[in-house]
């Protein structure tokens, strides 16, 4: 564990978990809870834990949104020719789209969706993402938005870093974050408009609430592996039953005060615990918060030439690299001040 930490994640186990104890324990959150209670209109349930009621999305009939996307792109062909347009959408000039649009191979996804990285300067990085026969619908459409970020990453930190050692980012945390950055301009890039000043509020509070959900999962499966280096003889059974009861304390100190229910187990439900990935979790927490530092930097006209400067960069170290990008290390801060920010415009009337 400590090599995964200090090797991967080049953050230290201790301040990594103190990142995420500082989201589960945020006093913000019962505070954000109250307002996803008032837009219920009921008590709040455990499975309130997966709101998503803050996104613009909500305000549009799933139904209305696939038929758009399935219109738009019949095949994987018609988001492949798309890709200038929706680059240039994103903030990138008409030549630096056409060239990033042309390094990019679109394929149909057999599961949900993947970007496949290039190895080496002249091969082509993979965006995969599911076309249905009646087209791409909403979901598959997010996905590729999203996969089109980890692609683009993928090209500038390919061709475009100092030396090709330093090919990459500091680890999977910043290509999910990267790639964040474009998900979230998803509607605009289909003509939905632009977001209102009431709903970028309201994206900070998503990011928040989903932060919040996903850091206590992180710290589920940091506590997951410690039981097992502490119990090495455990069988499959006593693996499981501890889990279910590790999940039940963090619970418990952490969500049923909020969410109002003892003894949920919903914090393990997540497949990625123990397998198949070691200690995959937290980077979806960290990738969150480092997203949110980017999105304050990638926006207005320049908002391209910013996203190609910090990919550019390299693998470096985290802070190194994000001291590059946003002027300061990695940190949850920026999110707790902009989301008790919010909360208090919102107790405003906006």
């Amino acid at each position: 564990m400590d090599r995964r930490f200090r090797l991967d994640y080049e953050i230290p186990e201790p301040r990594f978990r103190a990142l995420l104890e500082s989201i589960v324990s945020s006093p913000l959150a019962p505070r954000v809870a109250a307002l996803v209670q008032q837009r219920l209109g009921r008590p709040l349930e455990p499975h309130d834990l997966w709101y998503a009621g803050f996104l613009a999305r909500a305000r549009h009939p799933e139904a209305k949104l696939d038929a758009l996307t399935r219109k738009r792109y019949p095949t994987p062909e018609a988001y492949a020719k798309d890709m200038p347009r929706l680059l240039r959408g994103l903030g990138f000039t008409p030549a630096k789209a056409k060239w990033l649009a042309e390094h990019i191979v679109v394929d149909p996804a057999r599961g949900s969706g993947h970007a496949l990285q290039a190895a080496r300067r002249g091969d082509l990085p993979h965006l995969r993402t599911r076309v249905a026969p009646g087209g791409m619908d909403y979901k598959g459409y997010n996905i590729a938005v999203h996969e089109m970020g980890h692609n683009v990453e993928q090209l500038f930190s390919l061709y475009e870093v100092d030396s090709t050692l330093l090919a990459g980012v500091p680890g999977n945390a910043f290509t999910e974050a990267l790639a964040f950055t474009f998900q979230a301009h998803d509607l605009e890039l289909l003509g939905l408009g632009k977001p209102s000043a009431a709903d970028e509020r309201l994206r900070v509070l998503n990011d928040f609430w989903q932060a919040w959900e996903i850091s206590g999962v992180a710290l589920l499966d940091m506590a997951v592996w410690h039981w097992m280096y502490e119990h090495p003889d455990a069988t499959a059974a006593q693996l499981r039953e501890a889990t279910v009861g590790i999940a039940r304390d963090l619970w418990n100190r952490h969500y049923a005060p909020v969410l109002g229910e003892k003894d949920s187990t919903l914090l393990g439900i997540y497949s990625h615990i123990i397998a198949p990935s070691f200690l995959y979790l937290p980077a979806y927490p960290l990738g969150r918060v480092i997203a949110f530092q980017l999105d304050q930097k990638l926006k207005g006209p320049r908002s391209g030439a910013e996203f190609e400067r910090v990919a550019s960069f390299g693998r470096v170290t985290p802070d190194f690299w994000m001291v590059h990008a946003t002027g300061s290390p990695v940190s949850a801060e920026p999110l707790l001040r902009a989301t008790e920010a919010a909360l208090e415009q919102e107790a405003r009337g906006g």
